[in-house]
């Protein structure tokens, strides 16, 4: 598990439709409210529960396994001992990254997913990350760890397993 900038950049611009797995309906959740920036910012954001129909305007799966088409990374807001079953499904559906929000470590997860060539990120906020790194949070103020001139390019959409879906 690799976590620095250069790598969480390149899995940010690389992986551009994200399952993710435990977002909820509700707007105040961490859940609709990463999944909505991610979303506003050029990303197809597949929502993963059984419980709703449809979630931001996507229609809803019930597993990872029911989306009928490739998803670049399964984003993973559930309780650690639920995520191992997810990376087994993330690696059977051929996701490329299994990223694991804040509060979430599953070091078998991880384990497993790393073994199967995933990139794989514990313990971090996917829209913190993007805002810290594509974002604006360095224009208020806020030390991103990142020192430069300019922002860095977000990569066009064309090339995400999942943008002609």
């Amino acid at each position: 598990m690799n976590q620095d900038i250069p790598t969480l950049r390149h899995i940010l611009g690389r992986c551009r439709t994200i399952a993710v797995v435990g977002l909820s309906a509700e707007w105040h959740r961490p859940s609709f409210f990463a999944a909505k920036y991610m979303q506003s910012h050029g990303y197809r954001v597949i929502p993963v529960n059984p419980r709703y129909p449809e979630i931001l305007g996507e229609r809803c799966y019930a597993r990872l396994e029911d989306i009928p088409f490739p998803v670049d990374m399964v984003d993973v807001f559930r309780k650690p001992a639920d995520v191992l079953p997810i990376a087994t499904s993330a690696v059977a559906i051929g996701a490329s990254c299994l990223w694991q929000q804040l509060g979430v470590v599953n070091l078998e997860a991880d384990a497993l997913v790393q073994a199967a060539g995933l990139d794989s990120v514990m313990d971090r906020c996917v829209k913190i990350e993007h805002a810290r790194l594509f974002g604006g949070l360095n224009w208020v103020g806020v030390d991103t760890r990142v020192i430069s001139a300019t922002r860095p390019a977000v990569p066009a959409l064309q090339g995400s397993k999942g943008s002609d879906a």
